[in-house]
C-alpha cells in the first residue's frame, strides 16, 4: 500500500518580523507554523517547538504529516507544530494605565539583547510593535505593557493577523523569566488565541514566571502570558519554554 505524499508549502519569513537580527521572531514563525494546522489551531491550543532559528528572506517548506506541519530547510526541521490537550493558565489581568506605567521598569531600555526584535525591540514607531513589559511592584515576577496596535500591522483586510497576536504573547514572557544579565531563546510556545485583535486598539500583554522549580529548572525557564482587553476579557493565552545558553559551569 502506498503512503500518501505529504502536502508541502513553500513559506518565506520577511525581514520585518525578526526576533534577533538575522532570525524571525520566535512567536511570529510559530503562529506561521500553527497556522498550517488549519481549523485544529483555532479549536485548540497548539504547542510549537523551534529546533533552530528561522533564517529571513529564505524560501522554507512546510511539510504536514498527520496531525503535524514542521517547517524545514534543506530537509532540516526548524520548528513544529501539533495540537495538544493542555490547559493554558494566565497570569492575570493588569490594567492597562497599570500596565502602560510598568514599561518605565523595560530592562531593554538600558541594553538590549536584541535591539531590532519586530515585538519588543527599539523600532520605528508603526515598523515593530514595541511592547516593553516592565516588573509591576510588589508582584511575583509579574511584567507588563500597554500594547497600542498599530495600523501598520493589519493584513489587506484590515485585521491583525494571528501571527501578530502570538508574537505579542511571545517576548513578554521572556523578559519575566530572565534575570539581569540573562540571554535566552525562545524552545517552545503553546498559545490560543481566543479573540480578535483590532488595529488602534489598547490591550494589556502580561507575563509571569511559574511559581518554583516550574519556572526554572536549570537552563530551562517556564513562563505564562496573556493579552487582555480594557475591561479584562481575556484575548489569547500562551506558556513559553525559554533556554539559556550553556556556560562553562553547566554539566555536559
Amino acid at each position: 500500500m502506498t503512503a500518501p505524499a505529504e502536502l508541502r508549502t513553500v513559506v518565506t519569513v520577511p525581514a520585518r518580523y525578526r526576533g534577533p537580527e538575522t532570525a524571525a521572531n520566535g512567536g511570529w514563525i510559530a503562529a506561521v507554523v500553527a497556522g498550517a494546522l488549519g481549523e485544529a489551531a483555532k479549536e485548540a491550543p497548539v504547542e510549537v517547538t523551534l529546533h533552530a532559528p528561522t533564517p529571513l528572506d529564505t524560501e522554507l517548506t512546510l511539510v504536514h504529516h498527520g496531525n503535524a506541519v514542521t517547517l524545514c530547510q534543506d530537509g532540516a526541521g526548524l520548528v513544529e507544530a501539533i495540537p495538544v490537550a493542555e490547559p493554558l493558565t494566565e497570569p492575570g489581568f493588569v490594567p492597562f494605565n497599570e500596565a502602560a506605567k510598568a514599561e518605565e521598569g523595560f530592562a531593554g531600555l538600558d541594553g538590549h539583547p536584541f535591539p531590532e526584535c519586530f515585538v519588543c525591540g527599539m523600532r520605528e514607531p508603526g515598523d515593530g510593535l514595541r511592547i516593553f513589559p516592565g516588573p509591576l511592584p510588589g508582584t511575583a515576577g509579574l511584567h507588563a505593557a500597554g500594547w497600542r496596535v498599530p495600523m501598520s500591522v493589519t493584513d489587506d483586510d484590515g485585521v491583525v493577523p494571528v501571527p501578530v497576536v502570538w508574537a505579542a504573547l511571545d517576548c513578554v514572557s521572556g523578559w519575566a523569566s530572565m534575570r539581569e544579565g540573562e540571554r535566552a531563546l525562545l524552545g517552545r510556545l503553546t498559545a490560543q488565541v481566543y479573540r480578535r485583535v483590532y488595529p488602534g486598539g489598547a490591550y494589556s500583554v502580561v507575563g509571569a514566571p511559574l511559581p518554583g522549580t516550574a519556572g526554572r529548572d536549570g537552563r530551562k525557564l517556564t513562563a505564562h502570558s496573556a493579552i487582555y482587553e480594557t475591561d479584562g476579557t481575556l484575548v489569547a493565552v500562551a506558556k513559553a519554554v525559554w533556554i539559556l545558553p550553556r556556560t562553562a559551569q553547566d554539566p555536559q
